[in-house]
């Protein structure tokens, strides 16, 4: 009897942390969409600049920069850089957060930029109104609740004469 209601509840507890996989997935997703969208901002300009001069290379940019006798500019050859490189590595995250589901979980556990993922999981809510709080009670109140039935179920049987048979008891542990 107590096995089958563990069994149940780990069952329970699997279903509920499973459920939130989907939304985190969806809000990494949200988060990558985010901050493309102020790294796109944030480069505009400089792509401007770089498809009036340079045929819209933004290393060729970034090249120019770096060669310029001015030392403010030569300075900003790697801002520049910065934030170019972090546009690439943004575009090719909305990528592969724009694939079907399984490759979209793999990206998060295997790929995924560790700075995002960590920035997703520490402003992550629980998307179904749950918390690991809510979870644990939920888990210790389902599994009393259950026992109590069950033991005044047995116990109203036992005093009507019902006692079960042997295999019914071996079948329930």
């Amino acid at each position: 009897m107590l096995m089958s209601y563990l069994r149940l509840a780990l069952f329970a507890l699997g279903l509920l942390v499973g459920v939130q996989i989907p939304g985190f997935m969806a809000d990494y997703s949200k988060r990558v969409d985010a901050h493309l969208t102020e790294s796109t901002q944030s480069i505009q300009g400089f792509r401007a600049t770089a498809s009036r001069f340079f045929g819209g290379d933004l290393n060729k940019l970034i090249a120019y920069y770096r060669e310029s006798k001015d030392p403010v500019m030569r300075n900003d050859a790697q801002s520049v850089s910065t934030l170019v490189s972090r546009a690439g590595l943004l575009e090719a995250e909305a990528k592969a957060m724009q694939g079907p589901w399984y490759a979209q979980a793999w990206h998060l556990l295997t790929r995924a930029d560790p700075a995002l993922l960590n920035e997703t999981y520490a402003a992550y809510r629980y998307q179904v109104l749950l918390a690991p709080e809510a979870i644990a009670w939920g888990i210790a109140c389902a599994l009393l609740l259950a026992w109590l039935i069950e033991g005044l179920l047995r116990a109203i049987g036992w005093l009507f004469g019902f006692r079960g048979d042997s295999r019914m008891r071996q079948r329930h542990w």
